[in-house]
């Protein structure tokens, strides 16, 4: 059996895997429970450092917490990045919990509350505007607080970003303020009492074609550039987004950085620094960085054999593992990577079905997957289970308790 190439960077030892040197029969024990998350910190430790050398070195390299906020992933990336985006209060407070400073953090999201604006604007962070109306709640909140906040645009591109798994960008959208209307909102931007430093731009995310990336960032670049020209002061920060995806599935080719660092150093060179020479250039990643570096183990609680088919039940789902199920983002269901933790040196002999316990014909993990022979009382390992985990997911959903998270 050809090992998925995220399998194939976590470490077996006796015929188990391993997360973070640990095997997952003794982190079963170490977590006191199944089902859980496990995040291994040397696989995102090494994320970060081939991230930092695929990408030009005058480039802040920023990390979404809404792909994974547990605290000690948030307090861990704090000393490899440059930058955290939050699009929340309770993400804002991780953020801040953190040695991360304010002014490198930026709040983004369609919809944020009274309440949300207050707290980042006395907190310091960049306030990424989504609307007209999100503008001038900041101007009554800075009238109230006598502080003066930092803001940038979210722009809505009038482009696409083509092949990417969810569009976030380009045409009618809850997200952002359209192209065109940005120079009339930059105008009454400059007679209010905000410091305006500047825009970000996310088309898209889960795109594994780097010319494709590299196409977006140009046109991005470009745009930004004709946008800056109405500017009330020069342009201080600038978020190119990011939309960098990770092989989910079996026929997925991994993205390849190179192509994407060269253009980027390209764009740097040739127009940022000539037109936008002040600016802080970040790329904001969140799946890329934390996606394949975690794992959900799952123990199987029964095995049946239903008209033929053989179903492992375990005791995990989909209400901690939407993504896995098909249920978050998928049009055609396919399976992760998928293996039995505690036997990974034995060969796969059967197709088998990998349910959850939640009353629905939904909570299917794995269909017709080829494993080694398993029994009540194995782990199921579900890799690219660090992003878009957990917190996707439908963890009320029949009441079942949350699961543990560990960093190892």
């Amino acid at each position: 059996m050809t090992l998925h190439s995220t399998v194939a960077a976590f470490a077996t030892r006796a015929g188990n895997l391993c997360v973070g040197g640990i095997p997952v029969d003794v982190l079963a024990e170490r977590a006191g429970e199944t089902p859980f998350f496990a995040y291994d910190r040397g696989l995102l430790t090494a994320r970060i450092a081939k991230l930092r050398e695929a990408l030009p070195p005058e480039m802040d390299l920023g990390y979404a917490i809404k792909a994974n906020p547990m605290p000690a992933v948030v307090h861990h990336l704090s000393g490899l990045v440059d930058h955290f985006d939050v699009a929340s209060a309770l993400e804002l407070h991780a953020a801040l919990n953190t040695t991360m400073p304010p002014s490198h953090v930026s709040f983004a999201g369609p919809g944020k509350a009274l309440a949300e604006l207050s707290q980042a604007v006395a907190a310091g962070v960049t306030i990424e505007i989504e609307s007209g109306t999100e503008a001038r709640r900041l101007f009554e909140i800075a009238e109230r607080l006598g502080i003066r906040p930092q803001v940038a645009i979210r722009v809505n591109p009038d482009f696409e970003i083509k092949d990417s798994g969810m569009r976030m960008g380009g045409g009618p959208q809850q997200f952002g303020v359209d192209a065109e209307q940005v120079p009339a909102l930059l105008k009454e931007l400059a007679d209010a009492e905000v410091d305006v430093l500047g825009f970000h731009v996310f088309a898209g995310s889960q795109n594994l074609r780097a010319d494709l990336l590299a196409e977006t960032q140009r046109k991005t670049v470009d745009l930004i550039l004709q946008l800056a020209e109405g500017m009330p002061s020069p342009v201080r920060y600038l978020n190119l987004g990011g939309g960098f995806g990770i092989p989910y599935f079996e026929k997925d080719t991994p993205l390849d950085l190179a192509p994407i660092g060269v253009n980027l150093a390209e764009l740097l060179r040739t127009k940022i620094r000539a037109g936008l020479s002040r600016a802080r250039v970040v790329v904001e990643l969140g799946r890329y960085i934390i996606g394949e570096c975690g794992v959900y183990i799952t123990r199987v609680v029964d095995r049946k054999i239903s008209r033929g088919r053989i179903f492992l039940v375990v005791d995990g789902g989909l209400h901690h593992q939407a993504g896995a199920s098909g249920n978050f983002g998928q049009v055609f269901r396919r399976n992760y990577p998928i293996v039995i933790g505690n036997r990974m040196n034995e060969k796969a002999t059967e197709t088998v079905t990998i349910v959850g316990k939640l009353c629905t014909p939904l909570d299917l993990l794995g269909d017709r997957v080829r494993l080694p022979r398993a029994e009540v009382g194995d782990l199921i390992a579900i890799f690219q289970a660090g992003a878009y985990g957990l917190t996707a997911s439908p963890t009320a959903f029949l009441s079942h308790p949350k699961p543990a998270e560990v960093l190892l």
